[in-house]
Formats: structure tokens, sequence, C-alpha cells
């Protein structure tokens, strides 16, 4: 008889928070205060033939229920001022963060500035160098080449000068044989000439003798 009481007890609980008649300020584990009209409820229960002493315990055991139900909902959700704070506090973090990420951007965007400043100028410098190189290489081998078409002039030169003095010697020695033909020639021909004149002589001798 007692739980049925308790449930139709359960079913006006919403009309009985509604009325207008404050009995009893209840207290919910000394933390808060909940507003519940127990001599309403109290007197309902007796009006469906509770005792008196009963309906007293149901009330309070209804009511310490509907207290702690209250206070679980009451930790279960955030005040205004609580959500307000943490807002603002989400909002100062984000801030915070916001200004992190652009002062770490500026310092990495500084750094790859920089790096790339002293790549460019390493770059440059190499290629300097290498130009330089290219240059020292250029002038040897040029240097090399004029030593080199030198030394080959110089050696034509030489041959010319020898082929010169070749040709000189050999046309000397020409002259000379020449000479030395002529020679020959002219004594063949003086030789011919007296024998001629010998054999001519002795011809007519012998004709003479003859006759």
């Amino acid at each position: 008889m007692a739980a049925g009481t308790c449930r139709r007890a359960l079913l006006f609980r919403i009309q009985m928070c509604g009325s207008r008649t404050i009995s009893d300020l209840a207290k919910s584990n000394g933390k808060r205060l909940f507003l519940v009209d127990t001599l309403a409820l109290v007197r309902r229960l007796e009006a469906q033939g509770v005792p008196s002493t009963q309906a007293e315990a149901i009330t309070a055991a209804m009511t310490e229920v509907l207290n702690d139900s209250l206070e679980n909902v009451s930790y279960s959700f955030v005040s205004k001022a609580e959500m307000q704070k943490s807002e603002m506090t989400q909002e100062s973090n984000l801030s915070k963060f916001t200004t992190e990420v652009k002062s770490s951007q500026g310092h990495h965007f500084s750094l790859l500035q920089h790096e790339t400043e002293k790549l460019k100028n390493d770059i440059e410098k190499m290629r300097s160098e290498l130009r330089y190189e290219i240059d020292k290489v250029t002038a040897g081998q040029r240097l090399d080449l004029n030593l080199e078409k030198g030394r080959i002039r110089d050696e034509l030169n030489n041959q010319n000068q020898e082929t010169t003095n070749l040709t000189n010697k050999l046309d000397r020695e020409i002259h000379e044989l020449r000479a030395q033909l002529e020679a020959a020639k002219y004594d063949v021909i003086k030789y011919c000439i007296g024998t001629l004149a010998s054999v001519s002589a002795v011809g007519l001798a012998a004709i003479r003798i003859l006759m």
C-alpha cells in the first residue's frame, strides 16, 4: 500500500511543485537550498489514506531524492558566469596561441630569409671562385698555347734557315759541278781537236809518202 501511495505521490509531483504555499525550506547536503512544499505533499498523502507518520517519512525521502536529483542536475550544467569565464579563458588561450604562432612564423621567416641570404652569398662566392679558376686555367692554357706557337715558329724558322743553307750549298755545288763540266768539256774538245790535228797530220804525211 505504501509503494502504491509513493507512485501516486510521484505522479502529483509537478502539481505540488507549482503550489503557491511554501511550507519548508530543505537543504541538500548543506550545499544548496531548494524550495519544496512538504506540507502540501503530506496533506495529499494523508488524503490518500497514508498515516501521518508514513506520509512524513515518504515526504522526507522524496524531498531528499528530489534535492539530490536537483543537486546532480545542477552539477551537470555550467553556470553562465563559468561559461563566460571558460569562453574568456579559451579566447585568451586562442589569442596567446595566435600570437605565439605569428611570432614563430615571423621568427622562422626571419631565419629562412637569413639562410636564403647566406646561401645566396655562398653561391655568389662559389661563382666568383669558379670564375677565377676558369680564368686562371684559361690564361694558363693561353700562355701555354702562345709558348707552343712561339716554339713551333722558332722551329719553322730554324728549318727554313737550314733549308735555305742547304739550298745555297746545293746551288754552290751545282755551280762548281757545272764549272768542272765546262772545264772538262773544254779539255775534251781541246783533246779532240788535238787528236784530229794529229790524225790529219799523220794522214797528210802518209799521203805524201805514198805519192
